[in-house]
Formats: structure tokens, sequence, C-alpha cells
């Protein structure tokens, strides 16, 4: 995979060029002079499938957010800040500093969710500089080193890598790439996981980043927080097309999740003050996407997926009470794309040589002084055949309407014909754009090969949901991220992998699977082939395994993913694989059990370990 330096000049010219077109930068260039524990902290709060109208601060009448509303009141509020219009856009546009449309995401799954090897990410920045660095949480882009959390600049990581999650109560997650199962709902673990790396080390910084999976579906909520949704009133959107296509259980339980998250704020925010840490460690809160589904969102229009306002427009919040003023809303527009450099520049820290020049800009100008006029800029955005571009007073869309946000934040009537200079602009502008970046429609089709074997990260996952089935085998559900392998009838089918070897070696294999008593005596046999060469590994299954779907009755909606279920661990022996390409294949040639469901096993994962040189 090709590797792209910058050079120190283009990192400057990229500085002052976005000097000139936005709130203004000092993206630094040059080392760190200040003392390292002198240094902020940062902890940033990401949540999933959360729309701007998801907060009390934004006249929510549905819900209450006091602990999320209170960074407003003790920070400021982006009062335009924009986002992509699903979630692994946002998070590599987050990560890099840069349109997700350069760096090769187009997907949200099966390897379209990776960003290029080439981009060099917020977490390498900050840990260069002597950061400690965690994230927890949903990471969802790239499961396999060197595109696994670890080998992207964090220090540590527990939480999942795919785009959603089956089961949010004690559930099988992974801690720097080792399976583990999860203490109690998700939210409230993966909080807690940041409050003990706050805690572990208080001689040296931290950069925490904290991907909660919620408000995404599927809509399981614990007890104690459904029970004030249960039934409850719900106040439509003031949008008539929004309040008609409104699920209102559905709104119920993400209303629920969305106080489990300021709940989980809250926790952190008294973590910090405990420590004698909320002086000096910045605090960021935003969301990934619009919200998902057609609930409170202050009239916008469009929701998750939509290149709207709706669908796009996203909470901004940042406390830093040594350094940012209290209680103020900064005007202008501004990106995901901007947090990589704002924060550099808040800590003093180089962004370092990056794929190409960044797209974000700093906003420390407009940060430290929130009445300063904003500069004009643009911030485009793509999805799925659909693009949009947001100037300081109007977005324009590829099928010509243009909406005057600022009269019309709902997009209720295009003024292109009453504009037609800002039109012309705006048109060009967006064309140049999709030219210059080459968007992928998600429809994308192209060969995904996983990387397995890094020679710096012993472990490696591969999911079910990344390999291709023969024959009856299917998937469990049509969206991949969390499903497993089913129907496994017939000892022609089977399930592969294509991948690329790092690092040749030999590895233990464990597959984690489900089984009913009389499929025990089932044969596994996985088999490597990279031309010429060939390595295989049996195993029988000896102990069964009849799980059920778990937790089910904490789904407060009906559920588009797949079930989970209680998955068994089960050594499968040791393999050589060889360096480079090949695919790596399972059978089963023997198959016991009853005809029809009961019949075989059902995997939901394989793990590689290198097996140390002797």
């Amino acid at each position: 995979m090709r590797v792209i330096s910058v050079s120190r000049d283009v990192v400057v010219w990229s500085c002052l060029l976005a000097s000139w077109i936005g709130f203004g930068t000092s993206c630094r260039a040059d080392s760190d002079s200040r003392p390292s524990g002198s240094r902020p902290n940062v902890l940033v709060v990401l949540t999933d499938d959360q729309g701007w109208g998801d907060l009390s601060l934004h006249g929510n009448p549905n819900l209450q957010t006091p602990h999320i509303d209170s960074l407003a009141r003790d920070g400021v509020q982006i009062k335009n800040f924009y986002v992509c219009a699903v979630c692994s856009p946002t998070r590599a546009e987050f990560l890099t500093g840069r349109y997700h449309t350069r760096s090769g995401v187009f997907s949200t799954s099966a390897g379209g969710e990776r960003f290029d090897l080439s981009e060099r990410t917020i977490g390498d920045a900050f840990q260069a500089a002597g950061y400690r660095t965690a994230a927890f949480g949903k990471w969802h882009s790239g499961m396999q080193a060197p595109y696994h959390p670890n080998a992207r600049g964090f220090d540590e990581f527990y939480g999942f890598c795919s785009g959603h999650w089956g089961n949010y109560f004690s559930p099988i997650l992974e801690l720097n790439s080792e399976i583990v199962k999860g203490d109690g709902f998700i939210v409230d673990d993966l909080t807690q996981h940041a409050i003990d790396f706050m805690e572990r080390d208080r001689e040296n910084p931290f950069f925490i980043y904290l991907p909660l999976n919620t408000p995404h579906s599927p809509m399981q909520v614990p007890d104690e927080d459904w029970q004030k949704f249960e039934g409850k009133e719900i106040v439509p959107d003031p949008r008539p097309e929004n309040a008609k296509k409104e699920d209102v259980q559905h709104t119920r339980a993400a209303l629920a999740l969305c106080e489990n998250i300021d709940d989980n704020v809250g926790r952190l925010l008294d973590a910090l003050k405990r420590l004698s840490l909320s002086e000096n460690t910045i605090v960021v809160f935003f969301c990934d996407n619009g919200p998902n589904g057609s609930r409170f969102n202050g009239g916008l229009r469009g929701r998750k997926g939509a290149v709207h306002e709706g669908g796009l427009r996203s909470p901004c919040l940042i406390r830093y009470p040594s350094k940012i003023p209290a209680g103020q809303t900064v005007g202008g527009i501004a990106g995901a794309i901007d947090l990589f450099p704002t924060l550099a520049d808040l800590c003093d820290v180089e962004v370092g040589a990056t794929a190409g020049p960044l797209d974000g800009i700093s906003l420390i100008d407009g940060l430290r002084e929130p009445k300063s006029k904003p500069s004009e800029r643009l911030i485009f955005t793509a999805w799925s055949g659909k693009f949009s571009v947001r100037s300081n007073r109007y977005r324009y869309h590829a099928n010509g309407d243009l909406f005057d946000i600022v009269a019309d934040p709902g997009e209720t009537r295009s003024v292109a014909e009453d504009q037609p200079v800002a039109t012309a602009r705006l048109k060009k502008a967006l064309e140049d754009w999709v030219k210059e970046t080459k968007p992928r429609d998600r429809s994308h089709s192209e060969e995904q090969v996983f990387p397995v074997g890094h020679p710096d990260h012993p472990w490696t996952q591969l999911p079910a949901r990344d390999a291709q089935a023969t024959g009856q085998i299917r998937r469990s559900n049509r969206f991949p991220n969390s499903s497993y392998m089913t129907h496994w009838h017939s000892t022609e089918d089977a399930m592969t992998w294509d991948l690329d070897v790092l690092a040749g070696g030999r590895f233990d294999v464990e597959v984690f699977y489900a089984c009913p008593e009389s499929a025990m005596g089932t044969q596994l046999h996985l088999e490597w082939k990279q031309g010429d060469t060939e390595s295989a590994t049996d195993s029988v299954v000896t102990e069964s395994n009849p799980s059920g779907p778990i937790h089910l009755d904490k789904d407060r909606s009906k559920r588009a993913e797949s079930d989970e279920k209680d998955w068994k661990k089960m050594p499968l022996g040791k393999i050589d694989l060889s360096k480079g390409r090949g695919r790596l294949s399972l059978t089963c040639p023997r198959i016991m059990g009853e005809d029809g469901e009961t019949r075989g096993v059902e995997i939901r994962l394989m793990m590689l370990h290198r097996v140390p040189a002797e």
C-alpha cells in the first residue's frame, strides 16, 4: 500500500491557507516547547445516531440532558457544526482532519469503512507528543491491524470495531485485540474504562476518545432508564413530515438511551472534578450523524443518511475552563474535520506529516474570541450518490436546490432562482470538489482483502461478517456488522476469507460457536491456500452450546440487526500461514445433528494468535 509523506513546507502552507479561508489556525509544524506536565488532557465523547435535536439544550421537550447541556454553560457551543450522513465517514474525518472521500471510505462494513493507511490520525499525533492515548467504544474504521485502533495511535482499546453491536449487556468485546466479556450495560462499562484510564497515571496527560455506540439500534435499554419513558407521551417534531413518520416506541427508546448517555457524561465530569482535572481538561461532545428516526430535531429536514441539515448538523460543545470563556456561542460553520487541528492547536501538539493538506482548520481563534466575525468558508459532504455544500449562509444540493439556512434552517423553499449568483458559485465549487475527491457510491464494489499476522500485533480477529459463504450457509442478518453464519447443513459448504498475511508464521486458532447437543461430533477443517502452498488443521466439537438469542427482553423497539448469542470458544489447532495473499477456508467434513435448524454449528468469530518463535 502506497504511503504518502508530506513535507513540513506543505503542512505550513496548508495552515496558512486554512487561516485565509476560515476561523484562523496556528497548526504547529514545530516541536512543542511547553513542559508535558502543563499540557491539557483531552476527552472526546462521540455518540452514535444521536441527532442535533436529542438534547434539552436545543429545545427538545421530551428529555432532559443537564450534564451535556452544562458543557455549553461552562464552555462554548459551535452553532453550526457538521458531520457526515452516516457513522464511518464521520469517524474518518474526525480522526484524520480530512474529507472521508479522500481516504477511501465508501461504506460502513466489509472493508469499505477503512481509511487509507497513509492517513495520520489524531491518535498518532497525540501519542507522538507523549500523551497516553485510549479509545473506548465503537471504532468502525477497520478491524485488523494495521487498521485496528492499537495500530493507529491508541495505546489502549476496549470496545468493538464493527459498525454496530447486537447485544448491549455484558457483550463480547475486545481489549487490545483479545476477546473479553463486558461488564454490564455497554455505555456504563465504556465510561468506567475511561474513568479508570484517567486515574491510572497522573504524571502524563491523556487523550481519551470515547465513541459511545448509542442510541444506535438495537434499541436495548436498561430497565432503570426505560421506566421513565415506557408509555410516555411524546411531543412530535414541528416539521409535519417528521411527525407523520415518527415511530413513537423507537423514539421512546432513543430518548431513554440519550438520557443514559447524559448520566454517563455526568459521571465523567464528576471524575474530572474528583481528580482535580476539570480546569486543565478539554472536553468535547459531538454526534456522528443525524438521528436514526423521525423524531424531534428542531424542524430540520432529513435524518441519518441525508445530506440535508437534519442528517448532517450535530451539536458540538467544547469545555476548557482555563482557556476558553464560558457560556459563549461560536458563529460561522465548522465540522468534524476541524477537531484534529483545533485540539492539536489547543494542546501545542504537532500535527505532523499527513497524507495531504488537512481539510479542517483550527477553530482556536473563534473559541477564544467567540464574538469575532467568522471568515467565509465551505464545507462539503457526500453520501450514497448525494452531494451538498454548506456556506456560511446557504446549503446547495447537487440537484440544483439552494436553501438560505439563516432564514430557512428547515430547507423548506429553494431560492435558487432568486439567488442565481450564489447558486452558480456553489454549484461550481461542489462540482470541482466532487471531481477532485471522487466520492464513491456505497454500492461501489472492489475485492476486499483482510490483513492478518501483523508483526507488531499478535492477535487477529476474523469475524464471520468478513467471510464469504457458499451453498446454504447464510448470515444471520443482511446487516453484516455483528452477524454470524448459520444454516451450515452441507459438507460441501464453506466460509472463506481472502487474506493478506503481513508476516508469515504459525498461529493458534480459536472459533466462537454455538450448537445443540445433537451436533457434538461435528468436524471443523481449516485450510490455507496460497498458490501451491497449503496447510490445514482439524478439530471436533466436543461440547455443546445450545444458546439462543440473548437479552431480547431489553429490546424496546423491533430490531433490524442480528440477534446475539452466548458464544463458546473452541480451539481449532495450529496452522502455518505463509506471507502474502491467499485464502483461508473453513469447512465441515462431518456434520452431526438433526435435519433442519438444529443441524451443525453456527460461527460468530475466528481468532488467530501468533505462536512465538522458539
